[in-house]
């Protein structure tokens, strides 16, 4: 089953102040903001999108303690109930020695836990083909783009109006 199409119009800025400003204004004037793309991270732009922090955070360290508690646990099983072995007098449960396996199970389980949960989220899964509106865009243009697939003309014409009053370099319609 083919994906259907979408009509997206989107604005090009040159700068990231002209792009957050214009952010400030289609929220003002209750736009539905699509997406807003930049070719680097611009401080204070979510807030003003309203965005709420990551919770990635939160499962990353569920992630880690399910690794502490799986290296720590095994090592406990496998030296001391399933195969103990006296080491020149050592005790059969050497916890400081477990710290280290530990620490790289937390680790490891944190890393592979948010890396996939993130790309999860992110629909970036193998084989996911990524939407490009304009190649500029990880260069070093500011995007600011609007979902028009079910929007009359005159819709499409007060964007086109709020992308010229807020100072787009270039305006463009693109069917994805």
């Amino acid at each position: 089953m083919a994906a259907a199409s979408k009509k997206v119009l989107y604005g090009l800025y040159n700068d990231e102040e002209d792009l957050k400003s214009a952010v400030k204004s289609a929220r003002k004037s209750h736009l539905d903001i699509m997406d807003v793309l930049t070719p680097f991270p611009v401080h204070g732009l979510d807030p003003i999108l309203g965005l709420s922090e990551s919770r990635l955070h939160i499962l990353g360290f569920i992630y880690g303690a399910i690794g502490a508690t799986f290296g720590f646990g095994f090592m406990s099983w496998a030296l001391a109930r399933d195969w103990p072995t006296m080491f020149g007098g050592k005790p059969y449960w050497p916890v400081p020695s477990f710290i280290p396996i530990t620490f790289e199970m937390t680790v490891l389980f944190a890393a592979w836990g948010m890396t996939i949960t993130f790309y999860t989220i992110c629909g970036m899964w193998p084989g996911a083909q990524a939407t490009i509106l304009d190649n500029r865009i990880t260069d070093d243009k500011f995007c600011i783009a609007f979902d028009v697939t079910n929007s009359e003309e005159k819709d499409v014409s007060g964007l086109q109006a709020f992308f010229s009053k807020t100072g787009a370099a270039e305006v463009n319609l693109k069917t994805i």
